[in-house]
């Protein structure tokens, strides 16, 4: 009878369109509902897994009583108006007296007299025994620690779970998958002289492996070719195979398990969407073939021939015939340590390995390794618009190794660029994979954050610095060493010269505007009198190359140029005319000096439009100076000059060293001289 009374009493109180509505349609219109939002509550939630997610889930329904109060109380609440509402809480208060409280109360938010000191962090001290704590137990974003031989290493550690690295100790040695315990020891002997003894494995090496064993990036920027670099290709390359040799052990292990056990819901999730789990990016071929010798090496028993499929065709096409090496030119070291073997650029192949066995030219998706140059996987890769394309093979790289990176700055680093862009993404095709066996972050689109970059260099570039902060989403964080070097290139420089740096304002690192304009008003007008002839103009990016050869051009200025695109005839001419006085300015790119390390002679005035990126170029071209000195005879007054920009802090350091840089950087004047010479250096 109750219930009668009721639906009667929600009958009459509708409108008479709303009863309308339920005659033809049985039910009220939608739109006058009572509906009471609910609002979403964020839970955190801790996985078993070393990763944390943040689910944005619903609440759970209520009960059905709670309910049932609710929308009582929601009634009640639109029963009262806000006028009445107000004058409820405050029936003595006038519209005056309630703006100007909440005024009050609104400069209390932002205002707080009485504890505002004890809160401080500019004059409190730390409580009573955090005097002494050190600084691994502090949470600490960014902390930098001193490794013997390693040097400055700046750490990032961005999950509370993954601290910091500390000294050496905290990084120890990763176990060794049982494949390479007996050779792992023997990881110099791929570089070894013939019939010379195989060194140990070295402190750098040690340190180095330390680190690749915890997962983390790292970029290591004192990779020399006549030093480190040999070393740190045979720590990378024990690193790799421990990685694949582990994870195929896994999957052999669990293809195993799965024979036997009859648990139908028991999972194994051992693999990525795609087979290769490394790819190293090399500059030239003959590192192909010097990282394959190091695989062979670590791999082959004692005493026993491993079985390597296709090597004969491999040493075909990587290794370095007798007639193709040219005759013994006088070159730097350096030179001679970069450019040896086979040089070609353009080259992919594939690397599968299983147990002691290797199979070279594998199909990609057959293969663990992918060892290839940018330009090489540039042309696989394509473009977008493109029909004939393929980036699948990339989806579930696991670790990325740039070997000479600054090498990838002289050739064409777009294409660096334009791979890293295709790391990771979600395969277009599963290419026959048991979903069943995929990890679940490679099929949530995780991967990215769980692969594993290292970065080897010879400097510190800004460039090179961009692959960790914008490519690189490691959970574990980044490893970086810091090159500080106390003595400049600078010193090298044999000629009597003196050195005028000219500071220049810039507004970023990409800013050449004011560059070309700072050069094009101040510095060149200095050198149009015929006095200033023989001006030598070293340019280190092609593009500024390009943009001031084409000003000289429509200034009519007499100059010749000399690039990596120019033919053999032009360096020759251009080299010529030069010389003998000709032309008054030679233009010059870095990867012209790069490639060929030829001896300009007859220059009289030098300018450096930017510092170059190796220091050691800076005292190469200086002391060309003195082979024109040595054969004309006469005494000639020369003169150097060199731009630079807050933003060439690394170069600047690396030619004056970092106290000279740091006067220079901090000081109000913008023109600062050198002096060196042969007997002693100022």
């Amino acid at each position: 009878m109750g219930k009668r009374r009721r639906g009667n009493q929600e009958i009459t109180n509708l409108t008479k369109k709303q009863k309308k509505h339920l005659k033809e349609f049985g039910e009220q219109h939608p739109f006058h509902d009572n509906v009471v939002d609910r609002p979403e509550k964020t839970q955190i939630l801790r996985l078993v897994s070393n990763y944390r997610l943040i689910f944005f889930l619903f609440e759970e329904e209520e009960e059905e009583e709670e309910g049932n109060d609710a929308e009582e109380d929601l009634e009640e609440e639109e029963g009262e108006t806000p006028d009445n509402s107000q004058n409820k809480e405050h029936p003595e208060k006038t519209n005056g007296d309630i703006e100007e409280n909440e005024k009050v109360e609104t400069e209390g938010e932002f205002t707080d007299k009485k504890n505002e000191a004890a809160f401080c962090l500019e004059t409190n001290l730390p409580a009573e025994g955090e005097e002494n704590m050190g600084e691994c137990e502090i949470l600490n974003f960014f902390l930098t620690c001193q490794w013997p031989k390693l040097g400055t290493l700046q750490c990032m550690c961005p999950l509370e779970h993954f601290p910091a690295v500390g000294q050496p100790s905290s990084a120890p040695l990763p176990t060794i998958h049982k494949t390479l315990e007996a050779n792992w020891c023997l990881l110099n002997q791929s570089f070894a002289p013939e019939g010379g003894a195989v060194t140990d494995v070295t402190e750098l090496q040690k340190e180095l492996l330390g680190l690749m064993g915890t997962y983390r990036d790292v970029h290591f920027t004192n990779s020399f070719p006549l030093r480190e670099a040999k070393e740190v290709r045979s720590t990378y390359c024990l690193h790799v195979l421990n990685h694949v040799l582990k994870a195929n052990t896994r999957v052999l292990r669990n293809n195993a398990k799965l024979k036997e056990t009859k648990d139908v819901n028991e999972e194994f999730r051992d693999q990525g969407i795609t087979r290769p789990k490394v790819l190293i990016l090399v500059p030239f071929r003959d590192g192909v073939l010097r990282v394959v010798q190091t695989f062979i090496t670590l791999l082959e028993p004692k005493g026993k021939k491993m079985d390597v499929s296709n090597k004969k065709r491999f040493k075909e096409e990587y290794g370095e015939e007798p007639g193709e090496s040219p005759a013994k030119l006088h070159r730097p070291d350096d030179y001679h340590a970069v450019f040896s073997g086979n040089t070609d650029d353009h080259f992919r192949i594939g690397v599968s390995i299983m147990k002691r066995s290797m199979r070279l030219y594998s199909p990609f998706y057959s293969s663990d390794i992918i060892i290839a140059s940018p330009l090489g996987l540039r042309t696989v890769l394509g473009a977008d618009g493109e029909k004939k394309r393929d980036f699948d093979f990339l989806s579930s790289i696991e670790l990325l190794i740039v070997d000479q990176a600054d090498v990838f700055l002289m050739q064409n680093w777009e294409h660096l660029l334009h791979v890293l862009k295709y790391l990771n993404l979600q395969p277009l095709d599963s290419h026959g994979v048991d979903f069943s066996r995929v990890r679940m972050w490679n099929l949530n689109n995780w991967a990215a954050h769980y692969r594993q970059t290292l970065v080897f260099s010879a400097v510190q570039e800004p460039q090179i610095t961009n692959i960790l902060t914008k490519h690189c989403h490691n959970y574990r964080g980044q490893v970086c060493s810091k090159t500080i070097p106390k003595v400049g290139s600078i010193c090298q420089v044999l000629v009597q010269l003196p050195h005028v740096f000219q500071m220049f304002h810039s507004d970023s690192f990409m800013d050449q505007d004011a560059r070309f304009q700072f050069f094009v008003d101040k510095i060149l007008p200095q050198y149009r009198d015929s006095v200033m002839s023989q001006t030598f103009i070293y340019v280190p990016s092609y593009f500024d190359f390009v943009r001031l050869r084409n000003y000289l051009k429509k200034e009519d200025f007499s100059f010749a140029s000399v690039s990596e695109y120019s033919q053999r005839s032009e360096v020759s001419r251009a080299r010529h005319y030069f010389q003998k006085g000709e032309k008054q300015f030679m233009l010059f790119s870095e990867r012209f000096h790069f490639y060929k390390r030829y001896t300009i002679k007859g220059i009289h005035n030098l300018i450096f439009y930017g510092l170059p990126t190796y220091a050691h170029f800076y005292s190469e071209v200086c002391n060309m100076l003195q082979t024109g000195v040595r054969e004309g005879g006469a005494s000639v007054s020369f003169t150097c000059t060199a731009l630079y920009s807050r933003y060439d802090m690394h170069r600047l350091t690396a030619i004056t060293g970092v106290d000279r840089a740091a006067q220079m950087l901090q000081s109000k004047k913008t023109v600062h001289l050198f002096i060196t010479g042969e007997e002693k250096n100022t």
